[in-house]
């Protein structure tokens, strides 16, 4: 859940990309090599990458839940959070649509979700106890106990235990790029179920315009045809949002709809 750079052609996972950037930011060594240490720890403790990502976030969250779901400052927690929040506004959201949100963290753009929905219309999913609880410190501070949000822990993106044709919207900001392709395809094997027949699912993603690749396990760079078509074999329509490369972010976005 940090913020990427913006697309490029160039593979982060090359070692010549690695030795390069090491010489231009040599103060950064030091971190990078605490995150390979703590990578190849994970991996040899994890049964899958859930239990990967959950050990990544655990170990981010005790440090600061903010920076955990990728914002330098409290101040960029609160503008992206905005952001998101401004642009389904923009795209029709109203208060009787009902949110599910996945990949939540500690509600960076869901406080204002709840705010705005009509109460018991968000439902936020994690894998992660640990920013779930950062979520439940959020909803205090924030005093939107009384919206009546659902906020649940989960192991997978199968979503079996919701309700089929419940939700308008369903929004996942920065999950699909710390996602192995069998995760995406997971999910959107699933979402259609849960999706109403008009709504429509928006996710974000790290472009790449070059080879497909991953930093360590944490960050994933993908193509946009390549999750266009994975979503067109799941029998959504999918377009990529032109609207929301406008927007200072660094992740791109697609919706995915149900064929009219």
């Amino acid at each position: 859940m940090t913020e990427p750079l913006p697309p490029t052609r160039r593979n982060r996972a090359s070692l010549t990309y690695k030795v390069r950037y090491a010489a231009q930011n040599p103060d950064r060594i030091k971190s990078y090599l605490a995150r390979v240490a703590r990578d190849l720890k994970f991996r040899f403790s994890s049964r899958d990458h859930v239990a990967y990502y959950r050990a990544v976030m655990k170990s981010d969250t005790a440090k600061n839940p903010e920076a955990a779901v990728g914002s330098r400052s409290h101040e960029r927690w609160l503008a992206l959070g905005q952001m998101q929040f401004d642009y389904l506004r923009k795209h029709g959201l109203k208060p009787d649509d009902r949110i599910l949100e996945i990949g939540c963290g500690n509600l960076r753009a869901g406080w204002r979700f709840i705010d705005y929905l009509d109460a018991g219309n968000y439902y936020g999913i994690d894998i992660s106890p640990d920013i779930l609880l950062a979520a439940q410190n959020t909803l205090v501070r924030q005093d939107l106990r009384e919206k009546l949000p659902h906020l649940t822990l989960v192991n997978d993106l199968k979503l079996q235990f919701l309700p089929s044709r419940h939700f308008s919207v369903v929004h996942a900001h920065s999950v699909f790029s710390h996602s192995p392709i069998e995760v995406i395809d997971e999910c959107l094997a699933n979402v259609g179920r849960v999706l109403t027949s008009d709504g429509f699912f928006d996710f974000t993603f790290d472009r790449t315009e070059g080879p497909e690749h991953h930093v360590l396990r944490e960050d994933f760079y993908y193509r946009t045809e390549t999750l266009i078509s994975l979503a067109e074999r799941h029998g959504f329509a999918a377009r990529f949002m032109d609207d929301w490369e406008e927007l200072p972010h660094g992740q791109s976005k697609i919706r995915v709809t149900h064929p009219e």
